[in-house]
């Protein structure tokens, strides 16, 4: 009979087979067969379970092989089948309206956004941060868990993404911290931004996906809602409004954390000008740049003068 360990060799070689594509939340198959075998016998996602030689029940030896097939036949990714994602040292709900985490940004909410991020704190202690294009609410969620001093407000133009993100909140007890907001971009706000603006962070991992690329890109990117993916012809038409409007919102202090992707270089091109801090990371991952307040102001002109062209053609 199969142990657990041989189911994860055997679901491995299937997917390896299949042709599957692994990049919502591991880039091999091995590693998802292992999620999948964990998923199946309730055990948690967190590296702890050292069961590997028990062996499946009949049920369970079913499940699993139903979803396999699944995810061979619909293409489409695991967290979706299983109904939830790790990130950040965190589980989350997971559901095809909302993308699947697997942002680099978990590194940096980790580290509380040190060095950079320098916190005016309001009469009860806390910061401010803004999660714009919260979708399944993963970062705004990790970010009251990881940081718990500061307020977040996590924004969303889709109700059916802010459910979920409504339910990870709730299952990670942060509903005091994390208030969910509905707007398309900064345009309904319930507040104004005031002149000093409100917010010492803002953190946005919003579509940056061109429209070409998309086309292109593996069935399992096309399970995902493109209204989180695609963003115009270049990827950059969200971007540079929330470029535009940041330094409204942003306190004196404040900076701005963005993830563009493979757009980073056609932004770049764009923006020649702009002071773009691109930052590294330990775990993997790019295309997340920083810009200050200061600097996000003196651009302004330059993102101003970009919008209105593209707004002409």
């Amino acid at each position: 009979m199969r142990s657990a360990a041989d189911w994860v060799e055997y679901c491995a070689d299937k997917m390896d087979r299949a042709g599957l594509f692994f990049g919502h939340g591991t880039d091999n198959a091995r590693d998802e067969a292992a999620w999948l075998v964990l998923h199946v016998l309730g055990a948690a996602l967190d590296g702890s379970f050292t069961g590997w030689d028990v062996v499946l029940s009949a049920a369970q030896q079913s499940q699993l092989e139903q979803l396999l097939q699944r995810r061979i036949d619909e293409r489409c990714p695991l967290a979706y089948l299983t109904g939830s994602a790790r990130f950040c040292g965190l589980e989350f709900a997971v559901t095809p309206e909302v993308l699947v985490p697997r942002s680099p940004l978990a590194e940096l909410i980790r580290g509380q956004f040190s060095p950079w991020l320098a916190v005016e704190a309001d009469k009860a202690g806390r910061g401010r941060a803004l999660d714009m294009c919260t979708g399944g609410g993963c970062l705004a969620t990790a970010m009251a868990v990881w940081m718990p001093d500061m307020q977040v407000d996590a924004v969303d133009i889709s109700s059916a993404a802010l459910e979920i993100a409504a339910a990870n909140v709730q299952r990670h007890q942060v509903g005091e911290q994390v208030s969910l907001l509905r707007s398309d971009l900064f345009a309904d706000m319930p507040f104004a931004a005031g002149d000093k603006g409100r917010y010492d962070l803002i953190v946005s991992n919003p579509p940056y996906v061109a429209a070409d690329v998309f086309a292109q890109l593996p069935d399992e990117y096309h399970a995902e809602p493109s209204l989180g993916l695609v963003s115009g012809a270049d990827g950059l038409d969200i971007v540079l409004k929330m470029l535009d409007a940041a330094p409204v919102w942003l306190k004196r202090q404040g900076i701005l954390v963005m993830e563009v992707g493979e757009s980073a270089q056609s932004l770049i091109d764009l923006l020649p000008r702009v002071p773009f801090l691109w930052l590294e990371f330990d775990r993997g991952g790019d295309g997340i740049f920083l810009l200050e307040y200061d600097q996000l102001v003196a651009c302004r002109g330059d993102v101003r003068s970009v919008l209105e062209q593209r707004e002409n053609v």
